[in-house]
């Protein structure tokens, strides 16, 4: 029987800039050997390289500026980092670092806002893009950011929105957005996204309550689709539509200037990912110029507001396979020792893909497996990948060897989906979290973000009168070096 790296060399173009194995058959995740992480932290494990972060950001300023100098295009390019994609402080961090600007969702993003500029992260200069249905609190932290001069826009959702900053902001001059609301793809469950202004109210909203008012200045039209960029009729057809819109505005707004393009670049969700990353951007370029050299109006600087292609190929999880049961003469089940449905629940709600890899043994014969979480849940299971139907992993014998698993590309949303922190399905706690990264000389450094989950804040949360129960533990290093690889 061929072994697990068989199957892999036969079936994928390996070892990938990303991925390979050492001399031992054990898996490296960006040169880190993840078997060294896994016996100095345990598992379940979620881990995040941080120098992917900046991989990106700096990948993605480089799509535009190629296609800004092809095209001779003559607008700006501004990179903004999602914050809903991933709050955690080391994240925000590292992205900043990157000199970059931020967009916002919520008005709990605002006091990280505030938090950033204490800590001199950020400028007064830096980009807010504050998007997003607003409640009375999301508008008073916005006004007050305004007001405090900083460079905040808020992104008006309703036609109502702008009143609350009329009554609230005393700063002499106020740059507006607008979100326009786009069609959903044709499978969609409804025709037009709940989110942004009609076309059609677009130019009712200027003239009654922008121009009118000589403190606002309508600077920006925002764009999203929520499936992304991808090269589609229905991507191209939405983005000609927006970019017509501009046009029109353009020439009764002259203080227009920029168009925010929502929904991101994918993320690498399978080994035999195939995206032209490079080609995409320079189509979306040419087609701004295209359009407005057309309608004889000026091209807009443009603005992107990238969540998952920031962090998701940043993010991983690993587990130890703790059991295998054979339900009937032909599904046999590995046993994983977390979730599915609370650690990754993009996989359970949304049947997300990511990539599965195991982490060692690969030099075993394989088989045909089921994985299965430890909630008592029968949908929390991983069957699939996403180039496969079946879900192979390396046979082994639990009385002579350990198998880990991983799950790559995780980075994004899965903590603030999952309620990190919180309340889990079963009561499942929230595993350990390992921050890497690496110093100038190559050498891999590692941190404890957080201890897995005890059940003290659990029982506080539900209202219990407790005690902590007495265990064993193993105490884990705060931070560890790693040989460069």
């Amino acid at each position: 029987m061929k072994n697990y790296i068989d199957l892999i060399d036969q079936t994928i173009e390996f070892p990938t800039r990303e991925f390979n194995i050492n001399e031992n058959n054990e898996l490296l995740f960006n040169n880190v050997p993840l078997m060294e992480i896994i016996k100095q932290y345990g598992t379940p494990l979620k881990v995040s390289y941080l120098p992917k972060i900046s991989e990106h950001i700096e990948n993605a300023k480089l799509l535009f500026r190629n296609a800004i100098k092809k095209y001779n295009y003559k607008g700006n390019y501004t990179y903004c980092y999602c914050t809903k994609s991933s709050h955690f402080s080391f994240i925000l961090e590292e992205v900043l670092k990157q000199n970059v600007h931020l967009e916002t969702s919520s008005a709990f993003d605002i006091p990280i806002i505030r938090d950033m500029y204490n800590q001199g992260k950020i400028s007064k200069s830096t980009y807010i893009l504050c998007n997003g249905y607003k409640q009375p609190l999301y508008t008073q932290y916005i006004s007050e950011l305004i007001n405090d001069g900083f460079n905040c826009i808020p992104v008006l959702d309703n036609l109502k929105e702008i009143d609350f900053y009329e009554k609230s902001v005393t700063a002499e001059k106020v740059n507006i957005a607008i979100r326009i609301a786009t069609d959903e793809e044709p499978d969609f469950a409804f025709y037009t996204s709940r989110l942004g202004l009609r076309y059609s109210d677009v130019n009712t909203l200027y003239n009654e309550k922008i121009k009118p008012n000589p403190r606002f200045n309508l600077k920006m039209l925002h764009f999203f689709i929520n499936t992304g960029i991808k090269d589609s009729a229905y991507y191209w057809s939405e983005l000609s539509r927006f970019v017509y819109k501009y046009c029109e505005m353009k020439k009764i707004c002259p203080e227009l200037d920029s168009i925010d393009l929502g929904g991101g670049l994918p993320i690498q969700t399978s080994l035999q990912f195939n995206y032209d990353y490079q080609a995409m951007v320079d189509e979306i370029v040419e087609s701004i110029s295209w359009i407005c050299n057309k309608n004889n109006v000026p091209v807009p600087n443009i603005f992107t507001e990238f969540g998952s292609y920031t962090v998701g190929e940043s993010g991983a999880v690993l587990y130890e396979i703790i059991d295998q049961k054979l339900q009937n003469d032909k599904e046999l089940w590995y046993m994983i020792d977390g979730s599915f449905i609370t650690q990754l629940p993009d996989s359970w709600g949304m049947n997300q893909k990511y990539i599965m890899l195991p982490v060692n043994n690969w030099g075993l014969p394989y088989q045909k497996v089921n994985l299965g979480g430890l909630t008592c849940d029968s949908m929390d299971f991983y069957n699939t990948e996403a180039h496969s139907s079946d879900l192979y992993l390396p046979i082994f014998e639990e009385e002579s060897e350990r198998q880990y698993v991983g799950f790559f590309h995780t980075g994004a949303y899965q903590e603030s989906l999952g309620g990190y922190g919180g309340i889990q399905h079963c009561l499942i706690p929230a595993p350990k979290h390992v921050i890497i990264d690496r110093l100038e000389d190559g050498t891999i450094t590692t941190r404890l973000f957080s201890e897995e989950q005890t059940s003290a804040p659990m029982l506080d949360i539900l209202g219990y009168q407790h005690s902590e129960p007495v265990a064993a533990k193993k105490e884990t290093p705060a931070k560890a070096k790693l040989a460069s690889v």
